[in-house]
């Protein structure tokens, strides 16, 4: 009797795994019919060509705004600051009054705060504003009432008086002088050295005078990319946001489920399947294949629910043109198989102590019958 009550309690429990059996699993065979409250907040979408048409053709092109690529930095006018270097030529106590052995920086002429500079036999001089070639020439031509015919050129050694800030998620954040060749954005970011692993590429932003533009770094690697023509002017600041709140989560029947980083604008479903192994082959339900959008504004919107049909490796041509948005779950289903054995896999520590009870029971009766 207590073997018949084992087997009854162990098949009533198979009975009812068969109903819930372990592990997770998503049913959208009720999505959008029955009518209930939950239903309602889920719409489910087959993956197919005439999807990825549509996506195509919705698709906007990241672009630069049409102002930044107005800009063109004209010939750099000196400022408060900058350190100039002035020789003329034949008359060494001119260009170099701390004497030639000493460094060349010692015998720079720094530009004042309020713009100004001392220079012999001319005085105060008002350098702010002008360009090299302007300040070269009005103190060539101050000086002809005191020499014949000076031969004077000048260079800027330290550029201060403008400059561009660079933060985020690179190596050299901080200040990056302008100086006489222009400096554009993909210069500059090489400078400051973008961090590979943290960076969120498709997130730069460049702020100028108040206003914020959104820029794609990522943008560099398409064909016909304007990015290499922003240039940027004093006062500029870069930021390059980090990467870790755009993720991709993968998880159910793969090889290595976890949460990927989303560096780019662009990562598809077959690039995300791929970096986690795989579908695993002897677990997986080709038929389950889910992308979750929109799980995180459930209460505003329905979420979205994008199902491939992947039982035939054909499938991922399409997978190749689905891209996938930051905070994108992946779901990939269990096999029917693999449910129903991860419930014996349950069932069967249950059933051994069932059993090694009512032998123990057994074996009581029989001694006591003795």
């Amino acid at each position: 009797m207590i073997r018949s009550l084992s087997l009854a309690v162990l098949a009533g429990v198979a009975l009812q795994g068969c109903m819930f059996s372990p592990g997770q699993h998503l049913d959208t065979s009720q999505v959008g019919r029955d009518g209930s409250p939950e239903s309602s907040r889920i719409e489910l979408i087959p993956i197919t060509p005439k999807l990825i048409a549509q996506n195509a053709a919705t698709k906007v092109q990241a672009s630069v705004p049409a102002e930044l690529l107005a800009f063109k930095p004209g010939a750099y006018r000196i400022g408060a600051n900058d350190v100039l270097y002035i020789t003329v030529w034949d008359h060494p106590e001119l260009t170099a009054p701390s004497g030639a052995q000493q460094q060349i920086d010692a015998n720079g002429r720094l530009v004042r705060p309020d713009g100004t500079m001392f220079y012999p036999y001319i005085g105060n001089i008002h350098a702010a504003g002008k360009t090299i070639e302007e300040l070269r020439g009005f103190i060539a031509e101050r000086l002809t009432q005191f020499v014949d015919s000076p031969q004077v050129d000048l260079s800027v050694l330290r550029f201060a008086s403008q400059k561009v800030v660079i933060s985020g998620a690179i190596l050299k954040a901080g200040q990056q002088p302008i100086t006489t060749s222009p400096l554009t954005v993909v210069e500059a970011m090489g400078i400051a050295t973008v961090d590979p692993l943290n960076a969120d590429l498709a997130g730069l932003t460049l702020t100028r005078d108040g206003r914020e533009y959104p820029l794609d770094l990522d943008s560099l690697n398409s064909k016909g990319s304007l990015l290499h023509s922003v240039y940027l002017k004093d006062g500029d600041q870069l930021y390059l946001p980090y990467n870790d709140r755009k993720k991709i989560y993968v998880m159910g029947e793969v090889n290595q489920p976890r949460a990927l980083t989303y560096k780019i604008n662009r990562m598809n479903l077959a690039d995300a399947i791929g970096t986690v192994g795989g579908l695993n082959q002897t677990t997986s339900n080709g038929n389950a294949l889910y992308v979750i959008r929109g799980a995180e504004s459930l209460e505003t919107e329905p979420a979205k629910v994008f199902q491939l049909d992947a039982e035939s490796p054909t499938a991922f041509a399409l997978a190749t043109r689905f891209d996938l948005q930051p905070q994108d779950i992946v779901y990939v289903g269990p096999a029917g198989v693999t449910r129903w054995n991860r419930l014996i896999s349950q069932l069967l520590p249950s059933a051994a102590i069932l059993g090694t009870g009512a032998a123990a029971q057994n074996n009581l009766s029989e001694a006591s019958s003795r």
